[in-house]
C-alpha cells in the first residue's frame, strides 16, 4: 500500500466528489459537474468542479472576451485576414496606443488608436471585475484575502503602465501596446529613453524580490518534496502540531541557510516578495518620465553610476 504521495509518484490523489462547504442560498451560476481528470491526478487533486461564476465573474468574463476579441481581430485585419499570416505573424502583430498628436483624447480615430482604448477600457473592466469577484469568494468561504490583495499587486503594475502613468504624461501614446513583440520593444525603447532602467533604484529592487520570490519559492517547494515521506505536505497540521517532517526541515534549513524559517512564516515570507516585485517596479515606472528624466544621470548625481 502506497504511503508516500507527492508529484514524484504515480498515486492518483482521487476520493468521493467533494462539493466543499455549504453556500448560502441564492448563489448562481455555481455548478456540481463531478468529473475527474487522470492527468490532473498525475500532479494535484483530479477532481474538476465546483466552478462557480456569480454576476461578477460572467461580467468578467464576458468584457474579457471582447477586449480579446477587438485586439484579435484588429490584428487579422492588419495582415489582410489572411488566417496563415495571422498564425504565422502573430508574434509580431499588435494593436498601439494611440498617436501621441491625440493626446488623452477620449476616443481618438478607431485606426490611430481609439480601438486600443475600447480593448483597454474592457480588459481592465475585466480584471477588476475578476478581482471583486476573488475578494467575494474568499469574504464568503471565511478565507483571509491574501490572494486578492497580491492579485491587486499585479493590477497595480498593468495600471501604471496602462492607465496612471499615460495620464500623468498627458498621452495614451505612452502606454503599452498589446501584441507580443511590440510589448518587448516598448519596455526596451522605455529604458533607452529615460536613461537606463537598470539605474532606477525601484527597478533595481523590484528584480531583488522577482529573484528572491523564484529563490524561497523553489527552496520552500523542494523542502516540503524531501520530507513529503514524512508527511510535510499536510502543513497546517504540521503548523499546529510540529511533526518530525518539520523538525527535519527546520533542521536542514539551519544548516544550509543558517536559519530556520517555518512551515507557516515561509508562506509570508514568500508572500511579501512576491507581490514587492510589481508593487516596487509599478513605482519605478511611475517615476519615470513624470519626476526623473534620465536615470542614469539621476544615478551619477546621486553617487552609484559612473561616466
Amino acid at each position: 500500500m502506497a504511503d508516500y504521495q507527492n508529484i514524484l509518484t504515480q498515486v492518483q490523489v482521487r476520493g468521493h466528489y467533494d462539493p466543499g462547504v455549504e453556500l448560502p442560498a441564492g448563489d448562481w451560476s455555481r455548478d456540481h459537474i463531478k468529473k475527474f481528470s487522470h492527468f490532473l491526478g498525475r500532479i494535484g487533486d483530479a477532481q474538476i468542479g465546483p466552478v462557480y461564476l456569480g454576476f461578477t465573474g460572467v461580467a468578467s468574463l464576458l468584457c474579457g472576451i471582447t477586449a480579446i476579441e477587438i485586439i484579435g481581430l484588429n490584428m487579422w485585419a492588419s495582415v489582410g485576414w489572411d488566417p496563415l499570416k495571422f498564425i504565422g505573424l502573430l508574434p509580431w502583430l499588435s494593436l498601439d496606443a494611440p498617436l501621441p498628436e491625440h493626446g488623452l483624447s477620449v476616443l481618438p480615430p478607431l485606426d490611430e488608436g481609439g480601438w486600443w482604448l475600447i480593448a483597454g477600457f474592457f480588459l481592465t473592466a475585466s480584471i477588476i471585475l475578476w478581482w471583486i469577484r476573488s475578494y467575494r469568494r474568499a469574504i464568503q468561504l471565511k478565507m483571509g484575502t491574501h490572494v486578492c490583495w497580491a492579485f491587486a499587486a499585479a493590477i497595480w503594475l498593468y495600471l501604471v503602465v496602462g492607465f496612471i502613468r499615460p495620464i500623468m504624461m498627458g498621452s495614451w501614446s505612452e502606454a503599452v501596446p498589446f501584441g507580443i513583440f511590440s510589448h518587448l520593444d516598448w519596455t526596451n525603447n522605455f529604458s533607452l529613453i529615460y536613461g537606463n532602467l537598470f539605474y532606477n533604484p525601484f527597478h533595481m529592487l523590484s528584480i531583488v524580490f522577482l529573484y528572491g520570490s523564484v529563490l524561497l519559492f523553489a527552496m520552500h517547494g523542494a523542502t516540503i518534496l524531501a520530507v513529503g515521506r514524512y508527511g510535510g505536505e499536510r502543513e497546517i497540521e504540521q503548523i499546529v502540531d510540529r511533526g518530525t517532517a518539520s523538525e527535519r526541515a527546520a533542521l536542514f534549513w539551519r544548516w544550509t541557510m543558517g536559519f530556520n524559517a517555518s512551515m507557516e512564516s515561509i508562506h509570508r515570507w514568500a508572500w511579501w516578495f512576491a507581490i514587492l516585485c510589481p508593487i516596487t517596479g509599478g513605482i519605478g515606472i511611475l517615476l519615470t518620465g513624470t519626476v526623473v528624466d534620465n536615470w542614469f544621470l539621476w544615478g551619477a548625481e546621486n553617487g552609484f553610476a559612473r561616466f
